[in-house]
């Protein structure tokens, strides 16, 4: 594939992520449930592909692969994968990791929260596949693991997955997860904002009293000229290296680190337990979750040594965000639209049965498992349910835009206790080879009890604490 192939794909992209915001501006509907610029170009460019102006034309026509070319929609289809790790990589870098005390009494009842959905999304995924959708529809089992696959991984891991769905014979789970993740996304938004609002009707918010308080610029996306601040800091001289530069090479380091112990773990399990035909599971874990455990190395390294502080956090945040929003477009722009049509009612069912499970634990649990300020701040745990980080902290902003509550503290805190495990983390990347040696039946039970205990530690300790005890 031609260099320049790969150049006008990325600029074609950048190009999609401007009329997209262009058009959420323009169009009201947009605006008004906080539909991000890269959801709305991933869908310009699915309706541009081969997926759908495509199928209009012939096989070996010009437009076979829409207004793209065959080249450019495999670059399409090869960035996520680059693009989830560098996010991964950099979810810890430039962040002062506190004790774990301070984190368990500041995040805990989020954290308990945060790991009974996320591990609950696992337990009702693989019931309703064995019960319902492998004798029913001829599902395969590992269709159990997708609920949180997407959902609480979002497209990136969904994509990320990709060659792991393909290693195991189910590369038809790639694109569902997909699907899942932009209904995840979407669902998180709207029914995000519909929460909101019943919260405030129903005097279960603490400070918001009028989400029409909201004024056109911020439904719009736009930040008002007063209030534009620097997205980062210069922490080097420019003429020395360019800062973006320096804080990208960071994240290299920590996806060089996370290489290195995705390899390490392989060769060991290659020489144990996965020799001589053993049961192989490292060799199918995707190299983002050891990316995003490289970069904690790193910053620990940093936090001892670096004593000019060279790495800025808004720097990071800005690459992450920059790669986040490549990776959506690019995901749902090589979505398939036929597998998904091929298993309609696998796909509707995970879809329902993920929306129902999060509704429902947010309006039952999260009061009673997080004591103080419990709407502020599970809304933003559910935004994260449903399929992306983003979308909890727009949540948190909207109810808490002055920060009172510390929502988006514990919230970030969360994180440190939650992303390495469920999330993208190490279950989720495993998950699917679980099912696929172990079977269904077993892996289910194993996730029962972990959302058992999850939940008795959310409602036995963290719900019977006092607010005052909680950060």
């Amino acid at each position: 594939m031609q260099a320049d192939t790969i150049g006008l794909s990325i600029l074609l992209i950048a190009i999609g992520l401007v009329v997209a915001k262009l058009i959420r501006i323009r169009f009201n509907i947009f605006s008004k449930f906080f539909l991000p610029s890269s959801v709305i170009a991933g869908f310009l460019f699915l309706l541009l592909g081969p997926e759908v102006l495509g199928r209009f034309f012939s096989e070996g026509s010009s437009w076979e692969y829409g207004v793209f070319t065959a080249d450019i929609n495999r670059v399409f289809s090869s960035i996520p994968g680059l693009l989830i790790t560098i996010i991964f990589a950099g979810l810890f870098i430039g962040k002062t990791i506190p004790n774990i005390k301070e984190i368990w009494m500041t995040a805990g009842p989020q954290v308990s929260y945060g790991q009974t959905v996320a591990w609950g999304q696992y337990v009702f995924g693989i019931l309703v596949a064995m019960v319902l959708l492998v004798p029913v529809f001829g599902a395969d089992p590992m269709v159990g693991a997708l609920i949180e696959i997407a959902f609480e991984g979002g497209h990136g891991t969904a994509a990320g997955l990709a060659s792991t769905f393909e290693d195991l014979g189910f590369a038809e789970g790639a694109d569902l997860a997909m699907g899942l993740a932009t209904v995840g996304v979407v669902g998180g938004v709207v029914l995000g904002v519909i929460l909101i609002n019943w919260g405030v009707r129903r005097q279960k918010t603490n400070y918001l009293q009028k989400p029409e308080d909201f004024d056109e610029a911020e439904l719009r996306g736009i930040v008002d000229i007063e209030d534009r601040q620097s997205s980062g800091s210069l922490t080097v001289s420019p003429q020395s290296i360019e800062p973006l530069a320096l804080h990208l090479g960071m994240i290299g380091i920590a996806v060089l680190i996370g290489a290195g112990i995705l390899q390490g773990l392989i060769w060991i399990e290659d020489r144990t337990w996965g020799a001589d035909g053993g049961i192989l599971i490292m060799n199918y874990i995707p190299l983002f979750p050891l990316a995003m455990i490289g970069g904690v190395i790193l910053q620990l390294f940093l936090m001892k040594f670096d004593k000019f502080h060279l790495v800025d956090r808004e720097m990071i945040n800005r690459l992450q965000g920059l790669a986040l929003d490549f990776l959506v477009v690019s995901a749902i722009a090589t979505l398939s639209l036929r597998v998904i049509g091929e298993n309609i009612w696998v796909f509707l069912i995970l879809a329902v049965v993920g929306i129902l499970w999060n509704v429902l634990a947010f309006i039952f649990l999260a009061r009673r498992m997080i004591p103080k300020n419990w709407f502020e701040r599970g809304i933003g745990d559910f935004g994260q349910s449903m399929g992306m980080t983003a979308a909890g902290l727009m949540l948190i902003r909207i109810v808490d835009a002055k920060g009172d509550t510390r929502a988006l503290e514990a919230f970030g805190y969360k994180q440190l206790l939650f992303e390495p495990f469920v999330g993208g983390g190490v279950m989720t990347a495993i998950s699917v080879p679980l099912i696929f040696n172990f079977g269904p039946l077993a892996v289910f039970i194993f996730v029962s009890i972990v959302t058992i205990v999850w939940l008795l530690v959310g409602l036995l300790y963290f719900g019977k604490k006092d607010a005052s005890e909680i950060g």
